[in-house]
């Protein structure tokens, strides 16, 4: 049986250190508890996050932090905002599985 760690919470109070001023990439899942699909990919990003050494997944609750959704325009749910040296590159929105996820991650980590 494998252990995981759980993804790493991210807050507007620490949104600019854990995210803005990160030294690799940075991929966000905003999402909510009461969300279905959010719940349903935690499993794959806590596999991206394992299996890419060099990109940081975050996990930032919408409710909690209605500032940061706000800020992003985030108006579904998952929305996953990938970053690159402060700036968004990345935005995808919706839960899906891991082989379309980290194809799609590529020009996050790959650059």
């Amino acid at each position: 049986m494998t252990t995981t760690t759980p993804l790493t919470h991210t807050t507007t109070d620490r949104w600019t250190a854990d995210v803005l001023e990160a030294e690799t990439p940075v991929l966000v899942e905003l999402g909510a508890a009461w969300c279905p699909p959010c719940r349903a990919i935690q499993p794959v990003l806590q596999r991206l996050d394992e299996e890419h050494s060099g990109l940081r997944v975050l996990t930032l609750d919408t409710d909690a932090e209605t500032e940061i959704a706000s800020r992003y325009g985030v108006l579904s749910l998952p929305t996953l905002l990938g970053f690159r040296d402060g700036v968004e590159v990345l935005r995808l929105v919706g839960a899906r599985p891991y082989g379309r996820l980290a194809s799609e991650i590529e020009p996050l980590v790959g650059a």
